[in-house]
């Protein structure tokens, strides 16, 4: 099953049942392309993965860590299937990152690898739109991965059963294929991700985990169609405007 949060004619913010172009909500029927679609959550906070695919390591010259790196995307760097993303002003190199989205079920503490499908709402798609300029000055990555519309997210949440254990990932850029591999390619798989980040930091019901992009990621430019594509859970289309 696949749901969508969206904003209808009346502007009232509802969740339906999304299958092949059509929602399902409130004994309604609406066509996508005649409501504003949402980010499928309200997350707290974005925990994202980095260095999650060796080969993505490796085309930015970094060694594949011993453990999860973790960063955080805030709440303001949300935006939604079909914005339009205002790139920082001023940079030579901002990229786009495909990545599989967990979003989360139920307030998750100290859970153990074996728990981890219990705390699971289901998936979704994000790109990490990342302002390489300042990422590559500071290693704290405020400016090069936090800006306000940094993380579009969605545009469905779709069940875990949805998604197959080695569901193919890619991003286009204006029709161009720009990644592509597979999430069993992850270094760390969901359940370890979902076991350290526990370790720490408690997640509330609709936040996500970012599970890392894989290798290809490219430069994005004024005028762009994004699509960040999971099997089984959807196509996440976005635009980009400097």
């Amino acid at each position: 099953m696949k749901q969508i949060r969206f904003r209808d004619e009346a502007g009232t913010t509802r969740t339906g049942e999304y299958d092949d172009g059509t929602i399902t909500a409130a004994g309604r029927t609406y066509a996508v392309e005649d409501v504003e679609v949402l980010p499928p959550c309200e997350p707290t906070k974005i925990v994202c993965i980095g260095r999650n695919y060796a080969k993505h390591a490796e085309e930015l010259g970094n060694d594949v860590p011993d453990r999860p790196l973790l960063f955080l995307k805030p709440p303001n760097a949300l935006s939604a299937h079909g914005d339009t993303v205002t790139l920082p002003e001023g940079k030579e190199k901002v990229e786009h990152e495909a990545e599989l989205c967990v979003v989360i079920g139920e307030q998750a503490r100290n859970v153990d690898a074996a728990d981890a499908a219990d705390v699971i709402a289901g998936y979704t798609c994000m790109n990490d739109v990342s302002n390489r300029d300042d990422q590559r000055k500071e290693k704290n990555w405020v400016r090069g991965k936090a800006f306000d519309n940094a993380a579009p997210l969605g545009p469905v949440l779709a069940s875990p059963d949805e998604l197959p254990d080695d569901a193919t990932i890619s991003a286009r850029v204006n029709g161009e294929t720009r990644q592509e591999s597979t999430i069993d390619h992850m270094i760390f798989e969901i359940p370890e991700l979902i076991e350290e980040i526990t370790q720490y930091l408690t997640l509330e019901p609709g936040d996500v985990i970012a599970t890392g992009t894989p290798e290809g990621v490219g430069p994005l430019a004024d005028g762009d169609r994004v699509e960040i594509e999971v099997e089984g859970v959807g196509t996440l289309e976005h635009y980009v405007v400097e």
